[in-house]
């Protein structure tokens, strides 16, 4: 369908495109037209050259496809992502951070608390993994142990594992947002948790939001924190290593470049050893 509506946008310089996300604050400054649209999950944009070269080089190369002479059938489906660098994502920032680290520690007992599945997964093919999960779930792997437990009260021995990994998580504890109780010190006791469970000499590598302003909560989506409040959870350890990525435009960067918008938050990634 958006291919349809897009033929016709390009005479205007314009398409379409899918808009996943918008908060009150980004939605405020819209034109009115992507304000309505955003109901819909969509925004109107200025067409690039790239893009519209692309677009007559699809419309030519579809009539190839239709005589492809080899049985297939042509129903367009047009996609583009071409063009500029390697297409990367914040998870991928955040996954290679941990891969890092993991690496160099070859740990022989991981904990894992609500990272990515997909990163999970890959961890699977060389580590033995525990999970938590505060919801019932099986796995199909048998070196994955899943253990049904709040992350604020693990049901798991002091001293048992040789590396704690947690992306995506911290900041959403107890706010409620995945059916979880509420309870705005959740954070803070997930944290002592997972330092409990951890060998001394262990690693702690987590994730969180950061923006250089005051702590903020984003009610109920996520927990937005500083870098005080971040070092405040590991004062008892000894820090490995921190860094620093910006969500826009998506790359390293340092602490003065942080974001001062909490709704425009950026992330933080650490890597702490326990004494």
């Amino acid at each position: 369908m958006l291919h349809f509506i897009n033929k016709g946008l390009s005479v205007l310089g314009l398409q379409l495109n899918q808009c996943f996300f918008m908060n009150d604050s980004l939605a405020g400054r819209m034109h009115p037209i992507n304000r309505a649209l955003s109901v819909l999950g969509l925004q109107l944009s200025r067409m690039s050259d790239e893009i519209r070269k692309f677009q007559e080089e699809y419309e030519r190369n579809y009539e190839h496809v239709i005589r492809n002479g080899r049985g297939f059938r042509a129903i367009k489906h047009f996609r583009y992502m071409g063009g500029g660098a390697h297409p990367t994502s914040i998870s991928g920032l955040h996954t290679e951070f941990v891969s890092y680290h993991l690496y160099k520690a070859k740990p022989k007992k991981v904990l894992d608390i609500g990272s990515y599945r997909l990163y999970i997964l890959g961890l699977l093919a060389h580590y033995d993994v525990t999970t938590i999960d505060f919801r019932e779930r099986k796995s199909r792997l048998e070196n994955e142990t899943i253990v049904t437990s709040n992350a604020r009260a693990l049901d798991l021995s002091d001293h048992s594992f040789d590396a704690v990994v947690s992306m995506a998580a911290l900041a959403n504890f107890g706010l409620g947002r995945y059916g979880d109780e509420f309870d705005l010190d959740a954070d803070i006791k997930a944290v002592n948790e997972m330092i409990r469970v951890l060998k001394p000499g262990g690693l702690l590598i987590f994730e969180a939001n950061i923006a250089n302003t005051e702590p903020t909560i984003l009610w109920n989506r996520a927990r937005v924190y500083n870098l005080a409040m971040i070092r405040h959870l590991c004062a008892d350890l000894d820090c490995v290593e921190e860094k620093f990525f910006k969500h826009r435009p998506l790359r390293d960067c340092s602490f003065e470049e942080l974001a001062t918008d909490p709704e425009h938050f950026d992330s933080y990634m650490g890597c702490w050893r326990k004494k």
